[in-house]
């Protein structure tokens, strides 16, 4: 099993292949395209800021490698939001895999929200393979200030400040806002399912 993972300037990368070591997997960091589009699977990590990141992916070349790719795809955090078409982090244009536009966090009402979101949250509302069903209602790990709305592509659901998107698919593409790889035994899971995708 050929596991790719899209080397750009993201800050998480590090972790993801820990995480798929401890699943004794020995994943591929690279920015060739070859490579990437000769994969089993590709994860596309993402720590960083929407803007710059776009410039890097759009200046490698790797924008339309991403957007193109046939094998199963999985965006994490700042990856699933380049996804999406547009992103109010630094009015930025993305990929587009899905026609979805990514928005910031505003607090609501009288309560004092943490803005970004840090820690442990709940996934909801959860259907895909790249699920179980006794996920439901399970907790995960987020770091993020912009959130992807509510859709038809959404595949599971957390409540911060308002309902939105923690997961979202098209076709070969798969996308969660939280890290996996920092989820503890359900993130684990996830990739499992993914990589058996």
């Amino acid at each position: 099993m050929n596991i790719v993972i899209i080397k750009y300037n993201a800050g998480n990368t590090q972790s993801v292949i820990f995480g798929l070591n401890r699943l004794g997997i020995d994943p591929v960091l690279t920015d060739d395209p070859e490579e990437i589009m000769k994969a089993d699977k590709v994860i596309f990590p993402g720590v960083g800021e929407a803007s710059t990141t776009m410039k890097y992916l759009r200046d490698h070349k790797l924008d339309k490698v991403i957007v193109n790719l046939k094998q199963p795809v999985l965006g994490i955090c700042l990856g699933m939001q380049l996804m999406c078409a547009h992103s109010e982090e630094g009015d930025t244009s993305c990929l587009g895999i899905f026609d979805l536009n990514v928005r910031q966090f505003k607090a609501e009402g009288n309560r004092q929200y943490k803005i970004p979101q840090m820690g442990w949250n709940t996934l909801t509302s959860v259907h895909s393979p790249l699920f179980d069903a006794e996920m439901e209602n399970s907790h995960v790990y987020f770091v993020h200030g912009f959130y992807v709305p509510l859709s038809k592509y959404t595949i599971a659901t957390t409540e911060f400040i308002h309902p939105y998107s923690s997961a979202i698919a098209r076709d070969n593409f798969y996308a969660v806002q939280f890290h996996p790889e920092k989820s503890s035994a359900t993130g684990e899971q996830i990739l499992k399912n993914f990589i058996a995708l």
